[in-house]
């Protein structure tokens, strides 16, 4: 680094620790900074003075993703990281190396107090940081399913930083919203909708639809094998020059992490266009003698694939589903784990069938795949409210 000045104009040279992109933004204003650290990081939000309402929001988001992105994938690259507020004629964060510009509309002016409102700045936080290791440590290759190695690995690590701050049964309304805004675009769709493998910068594909199914692949191979395919693709390709990795190599080294039994939904999930029709037609309970309540549960289920112009086929459905029985129905204002009564695996198949369970504590709503982890077209029926016997 150097700093001279010459004929009135000051010229500072900087050298990277570590390979950057040709990829850098600037911003200069009269700016007050809060500034802490993580570790040997030197963390820093730059702000306008009037707006510092969520300010510490993003510095715990910060620490929270470092702690996980570093413990999880590999370490943090950088000895700065920070934020910049810009105005809000634009409405995005985006990455660059070891700094965020981020809106004043979305992250600085924004108010997420209200308990059932999802905490955008966290998330959007979380989902930049995850940047500086999917687009800075690798980036993909100028191809069909370039942005799953960037958006939808970003997105996974954002959840994964949610779930860690608001706890699992908090999630439903994270992956609610990406699964019902990954519907609505479909619908939509001009040209072809492409699976995962293949996205092409189509942003409902690789944020929303990857969102879900990066959830449900961490919950059925669980969060461990998942993050050691991410750390073998890093190990693999971080910071270096061509042949840069496809979407294929992720999926190779998903598959490798896999047991026999998990490789169908590797496919489903990221080389076809997989729906499921799942929903709770009925449920009955009825209180015991010894105090305990039986709960009858009528469900419907259908597996279907689809192709890139929305024809749909019939798939043969035998997976286990999370079925869940709770005290207040989540996703709504207040629900928390106090109020989950059971929450287990149960095996589904295509058709109607009855779910039998006997719990302790009387029970007021149950659900299949009650927090939305599957791409299922209608998320309003999984959940529903249970009625007594003989009413």
């Amino acid at each position: 680094m150097s700093d001279t000045v010459e004929g009135g104009r000051r010229t500072v040279r900087f050298r990277n620790d570590t390979p950057i992109m040709h990829f850098f933004s600037i911003q200069s204003a009269a700016y007050a900074v809060t500034r802490d650290r993580w570790r040997d990081v030197d963390l820093a939000v730059y702000y306008h003075p009037t707006h510092a309402y969520n300010v510490d929001r993003m510095v715990t988001a910060m620490k929270g993703s470092l702690d996980y992105f570093t413990e999880r994938f590999s370490p943090f690259q950088f000895k700065q990281l920070r934020i910049l507020e810009f105005p809000a004629y634009r409405s995005f964060a985006q990455s660059f190396a070891n700094t965020i510009p981020y809106s004043e509309g979305i992250g600085f002016v924004a108010t997420y107090d209200e308990p059932d409102k999802i905490d955008l700045v966290t998330y959007v936080t979380a989902h930049e940081v995850g940047h500086q290791w999917w687009g800075h440590q690798i980036i993909g290759a100028g191809m069909q399913g370039m942005t799953l190695l960037v958006e939808t690995l970003a997105q996974y690590s954002a959840l994964m930083v949610m779930e860690q701050m608001y706890g699992p049964h908090q999630i439903r309304k994270f992956l609610k919203f990406e699964l019902d805004n990954y519907l609505r675009s479909r619908g939509g769709e001009l040209i072809e909708e492409l699976p995962l493998e293949r996205v092409e910068d189509q942003q409902y594909i690789h944020y929303q639809k990857g969102s879900v199914a990066m959830c449900l692949l961490k919950d059925v191979l669980g969060a461990e094998a998942v993050n050691r395919a991410l750390r073998g693709l890093l190990s693999e390709y971080a910071f270096k020059a061509a042949p840069y990795p496809t979407s294929r190599d992720l999926i190779r080294h998903l598959r490798a992490q896999a047991n026999p039994e998990q490789q169908a939904l590797i496919t489903d999930l990221f080389e076809r266009i997989t729906l499921y029709d799942a929903k709770v037609t009925s449920a009955v309970k009825t209180h015991r003698s010894d105090g305990q309540w039986d709960v009858v549960v009528d469900v419907d289920a259908r597996k279907l694939y689809a192709d890139g112009e929305g024809r749909k086929t019939d798939a043969t459905l035998d997976e286990p589903f999370d079925v869940g029985v709770f005290t207040a129905e989540p996703g709504r204002r207040g629900f928390d784990d106090s109020d989950v009564v059971l929450f287990e695996r149960r095996p589904i198949r295509s058709g109607a069938q009855q779910l039998r369970v006997t719990v302790s504590v009387e029970p007021t709503f149950v659900g299949i795949d009650p927090y939305n982890k599957r791409i299922d077209r209608n998320s309003e029926d999984n959940v529903r409210g249970v009625d007594l016997s003989g009413i």
